[in-house]
């Protein structure tokens, strides 16, 4: 098979990630010693700063990590939750249908920070300040802007030129956008970090200490004041039109904190895959391979017209169950146990027939009755656009793939694997520069996940006080025999459950290595309402890469499906690790990364 780049092969560390200078930062991390924790934080620090565009430091982060030491895996939770006084009638008191897309009232407490100090307070090995160091010098010195950035700056001039000037300050340098390759720094950001360094290594010479210090900085100390400062007294535009203040308080930042959790498993022939709780989507990945574990994925062939119209049945009833069906587990009861058992899936499996459907059609676990979301009237699908009716554009929620299939970019993934077989498998976001108004003494603004939350009562991901949105975000980890195997994932909203399926698919019963998986031709639907404003659905619409073939096109669009056939490299920024069962005495490490957006790299030796 054509593969774009080599998989990469070897026994010393390997990084993947979406970013050249992240998997670069981490690989230079394992070099000199540290571990999979401590490269994957440095990356991702370095993301925060090369990817303005799609993640910040006031974004959220799941996280997968496999110990070595501990042979087992875990869940960092780096997702932050609504402020007490979020309430539904507060939005709805302010004319709100649903959360706005962009500006301070979508405002969760900033999770990433807490998640990747969580992770190396219990698994790393290097003191926070080295782990910030590529960062703050990336931000200090300065670091090309790729593309996609200067576009994404263009798109929003106006909003910053004329209503968001402490963004117009940190993204326009001399007043004006940024050329594509030019250097552009983040000084404020630097002095930001250098200070809660400065802090933390006041506090104690202890490497823990530090990090608790360095946490205590930020959700009690300098950086909480500011930020709750800034939404008690700016207001700004939004999506909605209006301008808004923000809801955070110095006690939200102050009673939140990452948790380390048990991941929800499933097992697929002889694989057993790792996922997030159902505050997130993961489940939705294990949902979907407990309805395929019913067909012959094998006989039907990798990339046929049985494989991607099966494949797409299930994904549109999997997904359906997660909007009827997931939120915050603390604060609603999700049948997840049911969701993933061989007698319901074994009912639902019916359903995917020999034609596409185009009906949103959850289950009923244990004899429930589902209640699905009220989808605003703005947001249907125009069928004479080929997109929504509001448009996805840059700085209205996280608009993954436009109307003519370009990947816009949304999100930011790295994955990890050191000597020792130490793995993680990340997926930061949220806190886009185009999201929401710099705060000027910080360097970053903050993100805008609670737009996840509905605001009609009753639903398991209605807006709640102290409840984690339902996010998109979704790394991935598989085991294989029990071993631990494949750390994975992608950027793209609802699609990352979709694009990583793709690859694991294509590794089990593809017989893909890692770039080829990659590399093959990527697919998905979007029949199911978005996650982000103006949250959308276009039933029965099959996006796939035009190089699949034109016959596979006809034969899908044969079977019912509204087939938009795409860019030939346009779906998708999937990067993996893997270890090979007998590392480290007879076997290697390996690592592959995405081509699309010429941008994502693995790096390793």
């Amino acid at each position: 098979m054509f593969t774009t780049r080599p998989e990469l092969v070897g026994n010393i560390g390997m990084v993947a990630s979406t970013h050249w200078l992240a998997s670069a930062a981490g690989m230079s991390v394992l070099e000199r010693g540290g571990n999979a924790f401590d490269a994957a934080a440095a990356a991702g620090f370095v993301l925060q700063v090369v990817e303005p565009h799609l993640n910040g430091p006031a974004g959220e982060v799941p996280i997968l990590a496999w110990s070595e030491a501990e042979k087992k895996t875990s869940v960092v939770c780096g997702q932050g939750v609504a402020p007490e006084s979020a309430t539904i009638e507060r939005y709805t008191g302010l004319g709100l249908g649903i959360v706005p897309g962009t500006g301070l009232l979508a405002a969760t407490v900033p999770g990433a920070f807490g998640g990747w100090l969580t992770m190396l307070e219990r698994w790393g090995t290097w003191p926070l300040a080295d782990i910030l160091e590529p960062a703050i010098g990336y931000a200090e010195h300065g670091f090309p802007a790729i593309p996609r950035i200067a576009e994404t700056i263009g798109t929003v001039e106006a909003l910053f030129r004329e209503d968001w000037p402490t963004s117009a300050a940190t993204w326009m340098p001399g007043g004006s956008v940024p050329a594509a390759g030019s250097r552009l720094t983040n000084p404020v950001l630097a002095a930001t970090y250098r200070r809660i360094l400065a802090e933390a290594t006041a506090a104690s010479a202890d490497r823990v200490k530090q990090i608790e210090a360095a946490r205590k900085a930020w959700y009690e100390g300098f950086v909480a004041e500011a930020i709750a400062e800034f939404c008690a007294t700016t207001e700004w535009k939004d999506t909605s039109g209006e301008r808004h203040g923000g809801l955070l308080t110095g006690d939200d930042l102050a009673r939140w904190a990452a948790t380390v959790e048990e991941p929800t498993t499933y097992d697929y022939h002889g694989h057993t895959v790792c996922k997030t709780g159902p505050w997130g989507q993961g489940p939705v990945f294990l949902q979907q391979l407990a309805l395929l574990s019913g067909f012959d994925l094998d006989a039907a062939g990798h990339l046929s017209a049985d494989w991607v119209h099966t494949v797409t049945e299930c994904a549109k009833l999997a997904f359906a169950d997660r909007e009827a069906w997931y939120g915050d587990p603390r604060f609603a009861d999700v049948p997840l146990g049911t969701l993933l058992s061989e007698e319901y899936n074994a009912g639902r499996r019916v359903l995917a027939g020999a034609e596409a459907s185009f009906e949103l059609r959850p289950g009923a676990p244990d004899g429930r009755t589902p209640r699905l979301p009220d989808i605003p009237a703005a947001a249907e699908a125009d069928p004479s656009s080929g997109a929504t009716a509001v448009q996805h554009v840059l700085g209205t929620g996280e608009p993954t793939v436009d109307a003519g299939g370009r990947v816009s970019g949304d999100t930011c993934h790295v994955d990890v694997v050191d000597k020792n077989g130490n793995m993680v498998s990340a997926t930061p976001s949220g806190g886009w520069l185009q999201s929401s108004p710099v705060i000027p003494s910080l360097g970053f603004c903050l993100g805008t996940r609670a737009q996840m939350f509905w605001l009609q009562p009753g639903l398991p991901s209605s807006l709640r006080p102290g409840a984690r949105p339902r996010t998109t975000l979704s790394p991935s980890y598989a085991l294989r025999d029990g071993k631990p195997w494949l750390a994975f994932g992608t950027p793209g909203g609802d699609q990352q459950d979709q694009w990583s399926l793709n690859l694991f698919l294509s590794l089990v019963h593809g017989g893909s290595n890692l770039q080829e998986a990659i590399d093959a031709p990527m697919f998905h639907s979007a029949h199911f309402p978005s996650s982000f404003f103006p949250r959308g659905a276009r039933p029965g619409v099959l996006l796939i890469e035009e190089r699949a073939g034109s016959a596979l096109v006809a034969e899908l669009r044969h079977r019912g499906h509204e087939v938009e056939p795409q860019a030939p490299w346009s779906l998708g920024r999937l990067s993996a690790v893997a270890r090979d069962a007998g590392f480290p005495g007879n076997g290697f490490l390996r690592a592959a990364a995405n081509p699309r957006g010429v941008q994502g790299y693995a790096v390793g030796r």
